[in-house]
């Protein structure tokens, strides 16, 4: 494959045509922007699209991987038969703990179904990877347990879920490896705002597709599929960034500020008057015992299913019972149960929420997939391969601008110069504060900057030492005439 030569070159570099003037001399606004979004769209979307195309690619496995997971573990997640009557939780969690006597109880999902297992997760199991636990799957009719794998996150991933959630994420690199999902998630947006901008101020007739052939075919295709996918970008976008390392803490810290942080449940328990429910094994099988008058006590504030029961942290804590639904509508309410009397200490509604943790948690759910089942999945898979399209026709076009037989020329520098300063120094103040709170859009386009001028520099003296080579030889000779 062969390449240009790129406009960093010997040559001096040829100055940006000067936008078109009003009557009045001066310069029309979206003229002097034109140059400088096209080509940050261009250099983002060549230099980012590597990222780009490996989130799309992850993205689109992990919209699939919910019914992958169905379809792999249907033996350990369902019951055989539907019985009559499901057995109290108890003797199901009695049931795990006989299974594996030895380990800790952390949570139980009790059957949200007919035909769904209950899920016991267990702690301090060999073999599990810190921070999972290990899911033991009970017949709610008949305590029969059906099976054990290791589970990951609040969502209750499995094995199949986990590795592809993971290599979405961080490409199985651990926390160093969520850079690259954070970069992507930071220049999306600025790649598919530009690429609107661009599209829009493009004359109607100059949109086709068409009728049109070669680079001119390539681009109405482009520009088409990204201007019905911009708003699927624009929201994977804002929402990966909500969880992301550097972002993602940024946004907390500011929503925690506008007291819009998602409010957590007392789990303190009151005090019995000598009694410890918890203080030794005889007391913490009696808390064990009563795990149906907990659940009980849950239903009475009206946590409907899927609810998930988290036992005591110590003798001071309460349960807590809550629910896990993320898809439409959402149940996220939660209460703390007392172990001792089984009376409900604190209650959390979903409903009063505030707004911004309501949109976080909605969000999240949309981008993962869960929101709204089947239907958000296929159209995340949908947008996955809107991007990887995109992508591919960009690296065409970037072909094809090199009349199809190699990488065409960048576009050309110099753009900002012709920006007037009432427009160009406002936009920097905005990308400054922008940049600030997304560090991974911020520093690349500052090093984007940086190197381009370094390089702007270096081409300039060259081209003029051989502007003053070619010179001086003209003289030397008009002498020897």
């Amino acid at each position: 494959m062969t390449i240009a030569p790129s406009t960093e070159t010997d040559e001096p570099q040829k100055p940006v045509a000067k936008p078109d003037a009003k009557p009045d001399g001066t310069t029309r606004g979206w003229a002097t922007l034109r140059p400088l979004v096209l080509r940050l769209h261009f250099y983002a979307g060549v230099l980012v699209a590597p990222f780009l195309l490996v989130a799309a690619l992850t993205g689109g496995l992990y919209a699939a991987s919910f019914s992958i997971e169905e379809i792999v573990y249907a033996d350990r997640t369902t019951v055989a038969e539907v019985g009559d009557a499901k057995l109290p939780i108890s003797e199901q969690v009695a049931a795990a703990r006989k299974e594996h006597p030895e380990r800790t109880i952390s949570a139980v999902r009790p059957s949200p179904e007919d035909d769904a297992t209950t899920r016991v997760m267990l702690t301090g199991v060999e073999g599990i990877d810190e921070g999972n636990t290990l899911a033991v799957f009970v017949d709610p009719y008949t305590a029969e347990v059906r099976g054990a794998l290791e589970q990951y996150g609040s969502t209750g991933a499995l094995p199949v879920r986990t590795w592809i959630d993971k290599f979405h994420a961080n490409l199985q690199l651990g926390e160093t490896g969520r850079l690259y999902s954070e970069l992507a998630a930071s220049w999306l947006w600025v790649i598919s705002g530009g690429g609107l901008v661009l599209w829009f101020a493009r004359r109607r007739t100059q949109r086709k597709v068409r009728g049109t052939s070669g680079r001119r075919r390539t681009l109405g295709l482009h520009g088409t599929v990204g201007v019905w996918a911009a708003a699927g970008f624009f929201f994977l976008s804002a929402t990966g960034l909500t969880w992301s390392t550097y972002a993602g803490a940024n946004i907390e810290i500011l929503r925690t500020e506008l007291h819009q942080a998602t409010p957590a449940i007392s789990a303190t328990a009151g005090d019995h008057g000598g009694h410890d429910a918890g203080s030794t094994e005889e007391g913490a099988a009696a808390v064990e015992g009563d795990l149906d008058k907990i659940l009980a006590a849950a239903r009475g504030e009206g946590l409907g299913d899927p609810v998930e029961i988290v036992p005591p942290a110590d003798a001071s804590s309460t349960y807590v019972v809550k629910q896990v639904q993320r898809s439409w509508p959402t149940k996220q309410d939660a209460v703390a149960v007392d172990p001792v009397t089984a009376e409900v200490t604190d209650t959390i509604r979903f409903a009063d929420f505030p707004i911004l943790a309501k949109l976080s948690r909605w969000g999240i759910d949309g981008h993962t997939g869960v929101l709204f089942g089947l239907a958000n999945q296929l159209v995340l898979m949908a947008l996955a391969l809107s991007l990887v399209v995109l992508i591919l026709w960009g690296y065409r076009m970037w072909w094809q601008r090199g009349r199809a037989s190699s990488f065409g020329r960048p576009i050309p520098r110099g753009a900002w110069q012709q920006v007037p300063p009432q427009i160009l120094v406002p936009a920097l103040a905005v990308i400054a504060v922008v940049g600030y709170f997304v560090p991974l859009l911020g520093i690349p386009l500052a090093v984007f900057v940086a190197v381009d001028v370094v390089l702007g520099e270096i081409a300039h003296r060259r081209g003029k030492r051989s502007y003053g080579g070619r010179l001086e030889a003209k003289q030397d000779m008009a002498g020897r005439k």
